[in-house]
């Protein structure tokens, strides 16, 4: 399979490139990050997409099985780049992927997402929230077997494949390692497809949960 991952050179797009190996494509937007992507096995592709049209993301797409977002402006990054990259490259992402005839979209987003920002909170987190809820609302709005993973407050702490995935839960925290995992589980679960689901450390492990779904 071909999966192409945007944030490829991310927390979360190294440790799935690290799990798909040959096969996995991941985007970046810095030739020095190539080298740390193809390292996993994977295949590092430049493109930013905070800056390309819908034409050449739509290259990259092309013949792909699947795509994963899995990027994000990061820590440290204002509000601005909160709209072009949490909200403005999924929308791209996701628009080329309808051109391209890539069905099968995993949107990595946010707990809090679909919400209002809480009264008072930090501007950069309110456009956070914002941009990621802005993105959930168009991906749902397209012709895509989609499906939104909203993870908790995310650790690098080793996974330990046990995790609690539903439409809702309770706030908590979920190694990076783990995420990756559930999304390369979500992959291979059509059944999923047109479902958002929340994402925290629990007791059931990945493999058992997806399968239910």
């Amino acid at each position: 399979m071909r999966i192409v991952i945007a944030g490829g050179h991310g927390k979360i797009g190294l440790r799935l490139a690290q799990r798909l190996g040959k096969g996995a494509v991941g985007i970046v937007r810095d030739p020095a990050q190539v080298a740390d992507v193809e390292a996993t096995g994977a295949e590092g592709v430049l493109c930013d997409l905070e800056r390309a049209g819908v034409e050449e993301v739509e290259g990259v797409l092309r013949g792909a099985d699947a795509v994963v977002f899995a990027a994000g402006a990061g820590p440290g990054s204002g509000a601005a780049r909160k709209d072009t990259v949490d909200r403005g490259a999924a929308v791209l992402l996701a628009q080329a992927a309808e051109r391209a005839g890539v069905r099968r979209f995993i949107q990595i987003s946010s707990m809090g997402a679909g919400k209002p920002p809480a009264p008072g909170s930090d501007e950069v987190w309110q456009a956070y929230i914002t941009a990621k809820t802005e993105a959930e609302d168009d991906l749902r709005g397209r012709d895509l077997d989609w499906t939104i993973v909203r993870p908790g407050r995310l650790t690098d702490e080793p996974g330990t494949g046990l995790v609690r995935l539903a439409p809702e839960v309770p706030p908590g925290s979920i190694p990076r390692d783990d995420v990756a995992a559930v999304v390369l589980a979500l992959l291979e679960a059509p059944g999923t497809a047109r479902r958002t689901f929340e994402l925290v450390a629990g007791d059931t492990p990945v493999i058992d949960l997806v399968a239910t779904e």
